[in-house]
């Protein structure tokens, strides 16, 4: 019944059951309530058996409104619609989250042109983790949650609470009736039918003259399966969002050297990257000459956890080797959930640590090397006399809008360090001094002009590099794409609800036939779900096997079958 109908006030029904507000069909005998309803003609609506439901109420309070809104299947159509607008949305360029190392707040502009800037301005570039995004699923869920149970409780209370004699209109304002006048006794004539129906699989209940067949209850609940699987699936994909249940990072890691996984307790060592290429025989004749391509590429590496100083800067991480695994490509080194996949690779060869050598710019004295790390350097510095503090370290060095230096990125692409320098003939607070380990970052940044600035032309100390062998570069970095996704097996049991749930609805049919005989007259009354004209034609062979013969056509009420 649709909320927009008239609701009855008096629900008593003539067999003396009283119903709740909002019945429409006596729960009892299956009379209907409604006097317009009752004095009407055609078929009984049939959906969940005629039973109140919530939705119905006639003066809802503001719960139930909130209630009824997400009750409603149009509602939850609308925000399944929103939702895949805006998932599309998502997808018209790429996310954020699958570069590897962009500048997002450039990168959209400069490749797709205003477009892309629009798009990253209106914060599409992260549809999928943005606030309303996350606001619609829960706005389903919820929609899926209360529709459920807007109905499946209603239903379960009808199906279970069945009665078994049922009121003379009911029957006959089914799709399917037969009315026909038989002889001998009720109870005997019943017997009779009760052998073929328990042929066909049906679950027979007598009492006196009527009876009640049933089978395949369990079909009805299929759709509600559906929605207890799309609950968990949604759930699943929410608790993506949560920290430590989802990671789905690419990261850099040079050759030789031991990174730490950030988010985690975990760090990962690449002992030795390898690259073989196919030699010209083996390439096709379209890319002989022209391109270079790998054969296999692969990454030795150990996989640590840190037992003890995790969080402690100035100490040492203390590391305990807990898996080690040559990585390809769809080998990934696994470990508790967490995989380790071979993404990409550079054999461009990446600054580890230099020694520089603090000299005198006018006379040439040495006062002594100290060993400069890239990524995680010393703070404090002696050589001769001198004192060097690191003030700042700028791993991939850039000036922002404003002028100021800043670090563009993670990786030590053009590393730079500021330093404040103490000892004899220099300013009692020290002098600032800014070093590019590189020579071409030198001559781009323009090392000596910054120095003699922040000098005040006084300077006469440089670091200088002295030989390669005070260099220590990474031969190769491998870029590994490190995933953890603890919802996923959730993902995956919801899915495999709803795919129980389909199957539940699809291939069986929750069939009911209702029959009484009284004063020498049969009345039979059949409703199923789905498949209506296998229903007929199971009930006509019924029929024939208690010798009584009929057209198939002549069960249908109404002239037709829905």
């Amino acid at each position: 019944m649709s909320k927009h109908e008239p609701l009855v006030s008096n629900t008593k029904c003539e067999c003396g059951h009283q119903n709740p507000v909002g019945t429409v069909l006596c729960e009892a005998c299956g009379k209907p309530l409604d006097e317009k309803e009752e004095n009407a003609s055609g078929n009984l609506e049939m959906r969940y058996d005629g039973v109140a439901r919530r939705s119905q109420r006639v003066s809802p309070g503001v719960i139930d409104k909130v209630w009824n809104f997400f009750s409603s299947v149009k509602i939850a159509i609308y925000l399944i619609v929103l939702t895949l607008l805006g998932a599309m949305l998502g997808t018209i360029f790429p996310q954020e989250s699958t570069f590897l190392n962009i500048d997002a707040s450039t990168y959209y502009e400069q490749t797709y042109g205003t477009a892309g800037n629009i798009y990253y301005r209106l914060g599409l570039s992260h549809t999928y983790e943005s606030w309303w995004f996350v606001t619609l699923l829960v706005m389903i869920g919820a929609s899926l949650v209360i529709c459920s149970l807007d109905r499946v409780l209603p239903l379960y209370k009808a199906l279970t609470r069945q009665k078994i004699r049922k009121h003379r209109q009911f029957l006959t304002r089914q799709k399917l009736t037969l009315n026909t006048e038989v002889e001998g006794e009720p109870e005997e004539w019943v017997a009779r039918i009760v052998q073929p129906l328990k042929k066909k699989g049906y679950r027979v209940r007598t009492e006196g003259g009527a009876l009640l067949a049933e089978k395949h209850r369990f079909s009805r609940w299929g759709p509600y399966v559906i929605h207890i699987g799309l609950i968990i699936f949604l759930l699943a994909v929410l608790a993506r969002g949560l920290p430590g249940l989802n990671m789905d990072q690419h990261l850099a890691f040079p050759q030789g050297e031991t990174v730490r996984i950030p988010d985690t307790s975990m760090y990962l060592k690449n002992e030795k990257f390898t690259v073989e290429f196919y030699s010209e025989e083996e390439m096709p004749e379209e890319f002989r000459g022209k391109k270079t391509l790998p054969k296999l590429y692969e990454t030795k590496a150990v996989l640590y956890e840190c037992t003890a100083d995790c969080s402690d800067p100035s100490k040492e991480p203390q590391l305990a080797e807990v898996a080690r695994h040559n990585i390809q490509v769809n080998s990934p080194l696994s470990y508790q959930g967490m995989k380790a996949y071979q993404f990409d690779y550079d054999l461009t060869p990446v600054l580890r640590s230099v020694q520089p050598d603090l000299v005198n710019a006018s006379t040439g004295e040495s006062y002594g090397k100290f060993r400069l790390d890239m990524k995680n350097p010393q703070r404090s510095f002696k050589a001769g006399p001198y004192t060097l503090e690191l003030k700042e370290k700028y791993m991939d060095f850039g000036l922002n809008e404003e002028g100021r230096p800043v670090s563009t990125s993670p990786y030590p692409n053009a590393p730079a360090f500021l330093f404040l320098i103490h000892g004899p003939d220099l300013p009692a607070e020290g002098q600032q001094y800014f070093y590019f380990p590189k020579q071409v970052d030198k001559e781009r940044f323009q090392q000596v002009a910054i120095n003699d600035k922040l000098g005040g032309g006084t300077r006469f100390l440089e670091l200088e590099v002295g030989s390669m062998t005070d260099v220590d570069f990474s031969e190769s970095t491998t870029y590994l794409n490190i995933r953890v996704d603890r919802a996923m097996p959730f993902v995956w049991i919801g899915a495999g609800i709803v795919m129980l749930g389909l199957i539940l609805g699809f291939y069986w049919q929750h069939r009911r036939i209702w029959l009484i005989v009284e004063d020498g007259q049969l009345v039979l009354g059949g409703h199923t779900n789905k498949n209506w004209f296998g229903f007929r034609r199971e009930l006509v062979s019924i029929l024939e096997q208690i010798d009584m013969t009929v057209d198939d056509k002549s069960l249908d009420n109404g002239g037709g079958m829905a």
